[in-house]
């Protein structure tokens, strides 16, 4: 430890350092994702002969500089074992092992809030949507998040564990060094012969016991060079430079445990969280070496009435089930995808008279009698897409014009999702793995 041999000269010395702004109620909570200053009454002086500043809260971090004996600090913050400082105009981290705080405040711990922005998450029991929903939480509230397994939180919900996707979960605060849950998927080994276990992230906390090489660790999250752990049904910390962090399996994707696949290596999973809402989220998937590897994670819509249990024409509802691919199409040049594709002009239309027997196919104007009505292909949801195969028997009134599309807001049956997204999946699609479609509400995966 930087000098931990000078700890004993400590001398009483000590300047006031001059900051912003008092401290308020509740200051350094969790849930604050703002740096405050606090009250001037607290002064922070060096201990050590000379200690490094380093670009981040670790000793792994670049050393930037270094400060020495009883030089008075500019403390922004804490965390862990380490004070963030103001060090000649740009920021910095040092040990709080040699550093000397003095007086009645002090600094606020550099968190992370984690806040829903979905109208409605559900929480389930398991990390993914294959999982039982064992309640929800709303808008605006504030998450008690305990770790991350690729794109769940597990979190602790109403005194049990539960998961949320990450997808409507917004993490902010402090971005240089917070204090993050690890992954699931990662063992923590002990490399030491024997490392003490402290009651708090640093050498100055005291020893609560201690665990032994080869030893496997329970991590509930980590802090500068520190893990925090469970240790004999206590919180304990353990030294990070002592632990050896390796991943494990890779946790189990919901297209897993589907049994209708078939021979596809290919697949789009547009999920809700129940029959009424326009919201979507969009998976992708594809096998590889005979395992399913997650692609891309993206928000989407439906129709504005949201899923349909019966499709109807005109119902607003995009329908639920599963589908295979068909044409690409766009208004403007083929941006790269391996399926067929179709510029869209001025005349292109999309047939929706259920009566005409041209019903549910791509024609061009003029009607001279074919229809009564059909949809103009030629608009910029309509810049880039691809034919969802729905009601290829053309059966009258079941529904037509079913297409993956531009769109954010809602659709009139269709699933849509940003430009850029549409794009991405047009270029991944490969006709010759046998790409599906699934939407269902995520209670109703196991159809599938």
């Amino acid at each position: 430890m930087e000098g931990k041999q000078l700890k004993k000269l400590m001398v009483g010395m000590a300047l006031t350092a001059t900051l912003a702004t008092a401290v308020t109620p509740g200051f350094g909570s969790i849930g604050g994702n703002q740096e405050k200053a606090y009250a001037a009454t607290v002064t922070y002086k060096v201990t050590a002969s000379k200690l490094n500043v380093r670009s981040g809260a670790g000793t792994t971090y670049g050393i930037i500089g270094s400060v020495v004996k009883d030089q008075t600090l500019s403390v922004v913050s804490k965390s862990g074992s380490w004070y963030k400082i103001n060090y000649n105009g740009r920021t910095g981290y040092v040990s709080s092992d040699y550093v000397q705080a003095s007086g009645t405040a002090t600094p606020p711990a550099e968190s992370t809030t984690y806040t829903v922005t979905a109208s409605t998450l559900n929480v389930r029991s398991g990390a993914g949507t294959n999982y039982a929903s064992i309640g929800s939480v709303t808008k605006g509230q504030k998450l008690s998040v305990v770790s991350k397994s690729g794109s769940w939180y597990k979190i602790n919900y109403n005194g049990r564990t539960g998961y949320v996707s990450s997808d409507y979960v917004q993490a902010s605060g402090t971005t240089t060094a917070p204090t993050t849950p690890p992954a699931e998927s990662t063992a923590y080994t002990v490399t030491a012969s024997t490392l003490n276990v402290r009651s708090g992230a640093g050498t100055s906390y005291a020893s609560i016991g201690s665990v032994t090489k080869g030893q496997k660790l329970s991590v509930v999250s980590k802090s500068g060079s520190w893990y925090k752990i469970n240790y004999n049904g206590r919180t304990g910390y353990v030294s990070s430079d002592y632990v050896q962090a390796s991943a494990t399996a890779s946790p189990k994707l919901v297209v897993d445990s589907f049994k209708t696949l078939g021979n596809a290596q290919q697949v789009i999973l547009v999920t809700a969280d129940n029959y009424d809402t326009k919201s979507a989220k969009i998976q992708t998937f594809e096998k590889v070496d005979g395992k399913w590897k997650q692609v891309l994670t993206a928000n989407g819509v439906l129709g504005q009435k949201g899923f349909a249990l019966s499709k109807k024409e005109g119902d607003m509802e995009s329908p639920t089930g599963k589908y295979t691919i068909g044409t690409a199409f766009g208004r403007y040049a083929n941006p790269g995808t391996k399926l067929p594709y179709r510029k869209i002009t001025a005349n292109d239309v999309w047939v929706d008279d259920s009566k005409s027997s041209l019903y549910n196919t791509w024609q061009q104007k003029p009607a001279n009698g074919r229809w009564t009505s059909a949809e103009n292909m030629d608009i910029p949801a309509y810049d880039y897409g691809f034919v969802i195969n729905y009601n290829e028997s053309r059966t009258p009134g079941k529904g037509s014009a079913i297409f993956f599309h531009v769109g954010t807001n809602y659709t009139a049956g269709c699933t849509a999702t940003s430009k850029e997204q549409v794009v991405s999946i047009l270029k991944w699609l490969n006709p010759e793995k046998n790409p599906v479609i699934i939407q269902s509400p995520v209670s109703e995966l196991d159809k599938y």
